[in-house]
């Protein structure tokens, strides 16, 4: 089969204005960013605002491999699915970070014959929201540093300044800097750290912004760091909430362009589900439910990190929820839960995908927390034997659980119909509402007992010295009536990564907090997790290149 870039260079895409009048948007709804890329309008949701709402349909998954499980090809697909069966569908998708692009784990445009395009716009610098969100976050860092120069008038402690500068790639040598060195002209020196571009509070405050305004108070509530006497100091005391918003203000717009079967998509924001809340913006899925029958969107890595966030934090933020959960399990992640390395995964192991189940089920019983309909997606592989897929499908079936095989990679919507069936089926018999969590009243222990406990499967939390500080400091602040935004390794249950399958008797361990007062949450770090990825031994980057003639290669 060919590669993800060969198939998508031979798209036969539609100009942005023929996607565009599927939507029945007019000219001044749209802005043209070359032949097939356009921003929406900022103006456009309170011209929609009058229209029901579509039914929204989120995909998850279970705790991926290393290279993923296929939920945004799995998203890509179903969306075609549902338009080859006469539905009005949109997707919802994440902008892929240069971080996993040039990574390991590689873009966030789909995959095979379920991709968005043009692919290697998309996953390359797209329409520069990214790095508007970079010049954002760090031009605010510019200005603290820059005001402190100048005389530090607020008082601000340089030992503690919580903004960090960021960038969008995986780094390693950043986790750790110190600025200002060079004698006085130079600046104050401090200690300081980059984090990768997606786990910036801007990213989150852009992603969770109803509108401009909103986006500005949000901006302006954005907590840098403490005074000498241990006050917060925001944004709006240094005064520069206004040259943020100036600087996002094209970045708000949400990003509209196609699928290979010529299916809208609308793609906006990108933050990470391991370290940041991991949801394409309320924008977006707002927009996306006006224009269309159907929405499907993603949340990232699985339903312990993506999901739960999506529904105890973006959910708050934007008036809608979810109408039905697609939980994309693959065979050869089942197996590596059940005990397999990660060389054998391509060998057929009955027995080990069968104590793998236990993650799944897990996951399963997460979802049916939140009183939320879902269908398990088997996302085919070629090394799938026929006798795994029977011994999937059949424990699936035994438990209760609606499944459907897709094969969206191979062969684009077709491969995902039975999918759309079922879920369209779940949409409309869907009884239930959203049952949170944990309630805003809770306290943050008592948040994070309820997530660890409830969503990981934990015995309970541990909080570090620093933490129980933090605890006690947000409290006095009226901090504690916030969402948290958990900080957690993706490949398992548990704050440790090796801990695969569904791990038993642990705790969750609280390394410290980040007061994320913009975006409107507070943010839990556990166990190793990095806000600042590193590169791999042999980078996705080594297998890129460009012809002469201006072709993309290696892309996937």
């Amino acid at each position: 089969m060919k590669s993800d870039i060969e198939i998508a260079l031979e798209a036969e895409m539609k100009p942005i204005g023929e996607i565009a009048s599927q939507l029945n948007l007019a000219s001044e709804d749209y802005e043209p960013y070359g032949h097939y890329k356009a921003k929406l309008s900022d103006h456009l949701l309170q011209k929609l605002s009058g229209r029901p709402n579509g039914k929204i349909i989120l995909t998850t998954s279970i705790n991926p491999t290393p290279a993923g499980e296929g939920k945004s090809t799995v998203t890509v697909g179903l969306g075609q699915a549902l338009n080859r069966i006469g539905k009005k569908a949109i997707i919802a998708l994440r902008e892929p970070s240069l971080g996993p692009t040039m990574g390991i784990k590689g873009g966030a445009a789909g995959g095979g014959y379920s991709q968005v395009v043009p692919m290697e716009e998309i996953n390359l610098h797209f329409t520069g929201d990214l790095h508007a969100i970079t010049t954002a976050n760090n031009a605010l860092s510019a200005f603290i540093d820059n005001h402190i120069h100048q005389g530090n008038e607020l008082n601000i402690d340089p030992r503690r300044i919580e903004w960090k500068r960021v960038l969008d790639i995986n780094d390693r040598a950043l986790r750790q800097v110190v600025v200002g060195l060079g004698g006085a002209v130079k600046g104050v020196p401090r200690e300081d750290q980059f984090t990768i571009t997606v786990a910036s509070e801007i990213m989150a405050v852009l992603c969770l912004a109803n509108d401009l305004e909103d986006l500005k108070e949000r901006l302006a509530k954005i907590v840098i760091g403490y005074t000498y006497e241990k006050e917060p100091v925001t944004v709006a005391a240094l005064g520069f909430e206004g040259a943020l918003t100036l600087l996002l203000k094209d970045a708000m717009k949400p990003n509209l362009v196609q699928t290979l079967e010529n299916t809208p998509a609308i793609i906006h924001g990108g933050p990470f589900a391991n370290i940041a809340h991991g949801c394409n913006s309320v924008i977006a899925t707002s927009v996306a439910s006006k224009l269309g029958d159907y929405v499907v969107t993603e949340s990232g890595f699985g339903a312990d990190l993506g999901a739960e966030k999506f529904l105890n934090i973006k959910t708050r933020a934007g008036d809608f929820e979810p109408d039905a959960i697609v939980i994309v399990a693959t065979i050869r992640a089942l197996k590596m839960h059940g005990g397999v390395a990660k060389d054998q995964l391509e060998t057929e192991n009955i027995e080990a995908l069968k104590k793998g189940l236990a993650n799944l089920k897990k996951h399963i019983e997460t979802i049916e927390q939140f009183q939320l309909p879902f269908v398990v997606a088997i996302n085919k592989f070629p090394a799938d034997t026929e006798n795994e897929v029977q011994a999937l499908t059949t424990w699936c079936e035994e438990n209760d659980a609606p499944v459907s095989l897709v094969d969206v990679f191979a062969q684009g919507g077709e491969g995902g119909l039975d999918l759309a069936e079922k879920v369209m089926e779940i949409c409309e018999n869907k009884q239930s509402q959203l049952a949170y969590t944990y309630d805003l009243n809770d306290s943050i222990e008592e948040k994070i007992d309820k997530i660890a406990s409830r969503i990981y499967g934990a015995d309970g939390v541990e909080f570090s010295s620093k933490a129980k500080k933090q605890l006690k400091q947000f409290k006095e602040l009226g901090y504690d009536n916030l969402p948290i935004c958990m900080a957690k390794t993706q490949y398992s249950l548990s704050d440790d990564p090796s801990k695969l399958g569904r791990p038993t008797s642990f705790t969750i361990t609280v390394k410290e907090f980040r007061a994320s007062i913009g975006a409107g949450f507070i943010v839990a770090l556990t166990g190793d997790v990095m806000t600042m990825p590193g590169l791999p031994k042999k980078p996705a980057a080594l297998n890129m290149d460009v012809t002469k003639e201006g072709v993309v290669k290696g892309l996937f």
